[in-house]
């Protein structure tokens, strides 16, 4: 039963994710797409940056007959597959921006300097667009420690996206006005709950809700101590109307709990999709899925429950882990000893926190596996070490790095004993 439950879980979520690949995104964007009269140049950022220009590329040249001028790829460490013809790809660091990073946006704004009405920029967005695409008023130690500190305080992407905004000469809408006259054409694979075109990449072309009040608040919130220089650059209202900018939302986390609710009922489950905008504490989310899992075990049918979104983590340690093994961590104490249920979480990146890991599963057995290798669940849950504890019992998911990045999904499965 218990391999049973392990293979349905893979199934459903690399079945997820190859469905969520940005090609029909870029695809169904560029449907009516005509090319400008002047120059068009691509710039593509995030974890999906590279296979987003490489579909933009070959359906601008073989289906538009068109060639891209310039272009610029920024994406994360490993994510490179190859060339792209006119293209200049470079690969930074995520969740923290680093010099690799600021180099290539640079290079960005050098690329996209005195454009005139006649122009396009293409700009292609995808999930970690935050952290890959950044010119800050202040240095990069700077930031870094701001969003780790933010990160450690519990704060959701939203929060830290409106602090990045109002700090970065290219967020918040700044490309955007740094483009103009030109105009901009954003095609959109959104990790963010809501599709919230401000917030998905900290919103580089669109206009920004965020206030200068709101960032202050936020500080406040989380007594986060910062310098006279970033109070001076969080006191600059970011823009609140762009005009040259038009955008196109593809991928999102709610089609990618659509198609894991698709193929678990191909596996005979009768599936439901609890919500697609989960933002809770990792740890809570797992428990709580675990519970559900408890109340149906004695189900006839197989049943899976599935939520998508992203969770939090609280920080109470400094081990290794990330959301999606944490959610699947703590989940294994209270399904313990049912043979019949299985709890996994995945990030559609291939990646989830600071690991090489994308997620984590658990079963009946993984907390009886962990006690019998010496593995203490409570203080490694509360030490946020889901890495090692899951590592130590074949739990941890690895798929790589997967060319998309549309947020997160966590199921539940349950079989008949």
């Amino acid at each position: 039963m218990l391999n049973k439950l392990r293979i349905d879980a893979e199934k459903i979520y690399t079945g997820a994710i190859r469905a969520s690949l940005p090609d029909a995104a870029v695809a169904s964007a560029l449907e009516n797409f005509r090319l400008p009269r002047g120059r068009l140049i691509l710039v593509s950022v995030g974890k999906a940056a590279y296979r987003m220009a490489l579909c933009t590329s070959k359906i601008i040249k073989e289906e538009l007959g068109g060639r891209i001028d310039r272009g610029i790829v920024i994406t994360k460490y490993g994510h490179k597959e190859g060339n792209v013809e006119g293209v200049e790809i470079y690969e930074a660091g995520h969740p923290f921006p680093d010099e690799n990073g600021a180099f290539a946006t640079e290079r960005a704004l050098e690329i996209t300097e005195n454009l005139s009405p006649d122009d396009l920029v293409l700009f292609l967005v995808s999930g970690g667009g935050s952290a890959l695409f950044e010119s800050p008023f202040c240095s990069l130690s700077e930031l870094r420690r701001l969003t780790g500190d933010l990160l450690a305080s519990g704060a959701d992407i939203s929060e830290i996206n409106a602090i990045r905004k109002h700090l970065s000469r290219v967020k918040g809408g700044r490309f955007a006005e740094h483009i103009y006259p030109a105009r901009v054409f954003s095609v959109v694979l959104s990790d963010v709950i809501g599709n919230r075109l401000d917030t998905i990449a900290s919103g580089p072309t669109a206009s920004d809700e965020s206030t200068v009040q709101e960032v202050e608040a936020i500080i406040e919130k989380y007594g986060i101590d910062i310098s006279p220089k970033v109070r001076e650059a969080l006191s600059e209202e970011t823009p609140k109307q762009i005009k040259n900018a038009e955008h196109f939302v593809g991928g999102s986390v709610s089609e990618l709990c659509v198609s894991a609710k698709t193929i678990a009922e191909q596996l005979g489950y009768e599936a439901k999709i609890l919500t697609d905008c989960e933002c809770g504490v990792a740890r809570e989310v797992g428990r709580r899925l675990a519970d559900l899992a408890l109340e149906n075990r004695g189900t006839e049918k197989p049943l899976a429950f599935i939520l998508g979104g992203e969770t939090v983590v609280k920080l109470t340690g400094d081990g290794i882990g990330g959301r999606n093994q944490e959610t699947a961590l703590a989940a294994a104490k209270i399904i313990s000893g049912h043979g019949n249920i299985a709890v996994f979480s995945v990030g559609s990146d291939g990646t989830d926190g600071p690991t090489d890991a994308a997620g984590g599963y658990v079963d009946g057995e993984s907390y009886e596996k962990m006690t019998r290798v010496g593995v203490d669940f409570e203080k490694e849950l509360g030490n946020n070490n889901s890495y090692n504890a899951l590592k130590a019992v074949g739990g941890l998911i690895f798929t790589g790095p997967t060319g998309t990045n549309v947020n997160d999904i966590a199921v539940a499965l349950i079989r008949k004993k």
